[in-house]
């Protein structure tokens, strides 16, 4: 059963979106290894969401998340209970491939998300807590992401927190082209970052990175990196600082700030823009004289309503891929126990033609004639099975072979690492 934990900006807030950005992969690894009743799980971390995709053996495993997820963070379960909403059925699916396609971002048709959920689902690999169920509903979102993208407005017209950022801070700057910028980060916002900017003609971008990859980034993408010895003479002197990194704790105070300006005989106007998560930048730093910020929440409330840009195409595509990975799911929840009565059957007739070699008279001809058999035998009940299953009861013919023959389906298991990943 997939079942889903979410909170976004609208229903968390940017406070408490910050603690549970500390929740990662592996935390949620630790909590599907702990409980052998959570078969996988999936996370799905973003600047404006947090979202936690289980395999479980019923919705219950979801408060028991809640609950381990508040922990980690260091937030009150009950703040994390009253922001968060359980889905649970085809709601877990519309959800997501709403959210891979853009149409539940701070930004409608934000560019980076489609990415972040593909990264999601690679992380979970890696770790050993993909399930087939969750590989289903995770390429199915990637897969309806590109149709959303390709075939609506929402594809060509969205634009990404990064754009919307400089959007808001174009008033500030007579002249982009003479616009002295320092970058700190060098993740997938730094580099959507850099784009945008050079889209508007910026040619003077410095990069700093708090953890040493600012040489690396600045020979990639041809500009110039700042060591940790010269950052301050750099924040005094940019007009524009743009923070994207994922470091856990602020990068930048007032106090920081302030004593970085001090060493300049005339520190410029400065606008300090926090696309961090959790914060990279302080609030206090707007407190400084000639100094403004433009942080993640104040960017929300400048951000174009959804229903404005969510195009009704869009929204209908999302609801048919919906509907079909509704019925591909129902098709494939009599497998198990197909499966099941499969092999039960060839194994019948393995004995049978075993018993007949020790006696002679396997010959090829018998061996044929009963393969077959077995193939007629197991037709008939899989093609009931699939036209169960598709009507929504294929718990039905699970319960008939157990009763007829005593089988039990295996559950589903966990994929580890380097698993085959088809279907």
């Amino acid at each position: 059963m997939l079942t889903a934990l979410t909170a976004d900006y609208r229903s968390a807030g940017f406070e408490v979106l910050e603690r549970l950005a500390t929740v990662s992969p592996e935390s949620i690894a630790r909590f599907v290894d702990s409980r052998p009743e959570v078969r996988g799980g999936v996370l799905l971390a973003t600047c404006n969401r947090f979202e936690a995709y289980l395999d479980a053996a019923d919705g219950a495993e979801v408060e028991q998340l809640l609950a381990f997820a508040a922990a980690e963070a260091g937030v009150d379960a009950a703040a994390v209970a009253t922001a968060a909403e359980r889905r649970t059925g085809t709601d877990v699916a519309g959800h997501l491939f709403a959210v891979s396609s853009g149409l539940e971002s701070l930004v409608v048709g934000e560019a980076e998300i489609a990415g972040q959920v593909s990264r999601a689902l690679e992380a979970a690999r890696a770790l050993g807590t993909t399930t087939p169920d969750l590989e289903r509903l995770f390429q199915r979102a990637s897969r309806t992401s590109s149709a959303v993208q390709q075939r609506t407005r929402v594809g060509s017209a969205g634009r990404s927190i990064v754009r919307l950022a400089l959007d808001l801070a174009e008033s500030r700057f007579a002249d982009w082209a003479t616009t002295r910028v320092l970058l700190i980060g060098t993740g997938t916002y730094a580099r959507a970052t850099l784009a945008a900017l050079r889209d508007r003609g910026v040619s003077e971008v410095l990069v700093y990175s708090p953890s040493g990859r600012a040489l690396r980034f600045a020979q990639r993408e041809g500009v110039t990196a700042v060591e940790r010895a010269d950052l301050p003479h750099r924040l005094a002197v940019a007009d524009l600082v743009i923070s994207c990194s994922i470091a856990t704790t602020p990068i930048l105070d007032a106090a920081k700030l302030r004593r970085a300006r001090s060493a300049v005989a005339a520190p410029s106007r400065q606008l300090v823009v926090d696309l961090g998560m959790p914060r990279n930048v302080e609030p206090d730093v707007e407190q400084l004289e000639d100094v403004e910020l433009l942080d993640l929440e104040t960017i929300g409330r400048h951000a174009p309503l959804p229903e404005l840009q969510a195009t009704d195409d869009a929204l209908a595509l999302i609801a048919e891929a919906v509907a079909e990975y509704g019925a591909d799911q129902r098709a494939t929840a009599a497998t198990p126990a197909v499966v099941a009565y499969r092999a039960h059957v060839f194994e019948l007739v393995d004995q049978e033609l075993e018993r007949l070699r020790r006696r002679g008279e396997a010959t090829e001809t018998v061996e044929r004639a009963m393969r077959h058999l077995a193939g007629v035998l197991v037709h008939t009940p899989s093609a009931r099975a699939k036209a169960l299953a598709a009507a929504g009861e294929a718990d039905r013919f699970a319960a008939a072979i157990e009763t007829v023959y005593g089988l039990v389906p295996e559950a589903t298991e966990r994929r580890e690492p380097g698993a085959d990943l088809a279907g």
